[in-house]
């Protein structure tokens, strides 16, 4: 039985190993000359490191992620605790794991080696341009390489997904309208103020920023989200800029903010997109060919799990296709029941991280009640137990 994997990221480096590891032989098609991860920090909650701990991944997560002891949250404006969610041994027994924080290319490159240990064939330099499938198999075509047959097709190549054009044929995602700024700060450059073993959101009218360690501890993440104009030039969606548009955006806010923004020397800008919550299973598989990831599914940042729900869903699939070993079960309806089983916590997830991203950037009559709210529930507010849970 062979899965082809469509995208070498997060998502499709986990469906990868995750196929293997369910028996299957499996070949990643990855459009990129070499294995590589854009961007800075990312949170695992306890949730998806519940996952990587159950593919044998916990001495490696370990080695180079963080585990914050707590979540504070903050007022942008006058710097005032307005919540703690502890976290470290509290969260763990609480959960059953930690929840982490690591560097995006860590992340990738402990499942990179994970799925050349369990065998997967990595196919480097190689573009999909079409895929056919009938009742009996799926076959891929890259460049004027013959045509490859599998017996599933995942479809992992991210937000702007050739694999979902050709499936479901939807169009492209929406402009969100907000723009995050990122960088990545050596903790021994910086001043002992500023320096941190904890995760920090700071939350401001129509903007909020959030720090936290990773690297094991030795760098700073840093990531400020703003409301504005993107403009149209979504092919350069990730750039170097001087962070002037946050800058202005944090005027009046509190000194320690500025202070943390001040010590940035340059910035990326990223232009946030995303699509509509899951509207039904149709969205995650169809036949033989299922999507993962941000191909399904692509969030905004403000729940911290983009990466996590890819994590869970090829645990999913890990799980179905183990199945298909059995064969009193047909692949086609094991896809499916892989997409019933992902589509409405994933729609949820989205859900929820648009209503945060309003909450998190309210301002007047709104922003005062947050906060009030905050302060008088803090934990129970800020802990999500249908999330961390796991599905």
């Amino acid at each position: 039985m062979q899965a082809l994997i469509a995208g070498g990221g997060i998502g499709g480096l986990a469906a990868a190993l995750a196929s293997a590891r369910a028996g299957w032989d499996v070949r990643l098609y990855e459009r990129a000359p070499v294995f590589s991860e854009v961007g800075a920090g990312i949170q695992l909650g306890p949730n998806v490191v519940k996952v990587l701990h159950g593919w044998g991944l916990a001495d490696a997560l370990a080695a180079v992620a963080a585990f914050p002891d707590r979540l504070e949250v903050r007022s942008a404006i006058s710097g005032q605790t307005l919540g703690i969610l502890r976290l470290g041994d509290t969260i763990a027994q609480r959960y059953g794991a930690p929840h982490a924080t690591v560097h995006r290319a860590d992340l990738h490159g402990l499942l990179l080696v994970a799925a050349q240990q369990a065998g997967v064939v990595l196919k480097l330099n190689q573009t999909l341009s079409a895929f056919a499938q009938n009742a009996e198999a799926v076959t891929v075509q890259s460049g004027d390489d013959p045509p490859v047959e599998g017996e599933v097709l995942v479809g992992a190549d991210g937000l702007w997904s050739p694999v979902r054009q050709w499936l479901l044929g939807d169009g492209p995602p929406r402009v969100t309208g907000h723009l995050a700024y990122r960088a990545l700060l050596p903790q021994a450059d910086l001043p002992e103020t500023l320096r941190s073993t904890q995760i920090t959101a700071w939350l401001g009218p129509k903007l909020h920023v959030v720090q936290y360690p990773v690297c094991g501890g030795k760098s700073l993440n840093v990531v400020g989200i703003v409301e504005g104009r993107s403009g149209d030039d979504l092919d350069n969606w990730d750039q170097g800029t001087d962070g002037a548009g946050l800058h202005a955006a944090l005027a009046g806010s509190c000194t320690p903010l500025q202070n943390l923004a001040r010590a940035v020397p340059a910035w990326r800008l990223w232009v946030l997109c995303d699509r509509p919550p899951m509207q039904g299973a149709y969205q995650h598989a169809l036949g033989r060919v299922a999507l993962l990831g941000d191909a399904a599914h692509p969030m905004r940042p403000y729940l911290a799990q983009g990466a996590g729900m890819a994590i869970e869903d090829a645990a999913e699939l890990g799980r179905a296709l183990t199945q298909a070993l059995d064969p009193a079960f047909d692949v086609p309806t094991l896809l499916s029941r892989y997409a019933l089983n992902r589509w409405e916590r994933n729609a949820r997830v989205q859900a929820r991280a648009i209503r945060n991203g309003q909450v998190f950037h309210a301002d007047g009559m709104v922003r005062w009640g947050r906060d009030l709210s905050m302060k008088l529930l803090g934990e129970r507010l800020l802990d999500v137990p249908w999330l961390y849970g796991g599905p």
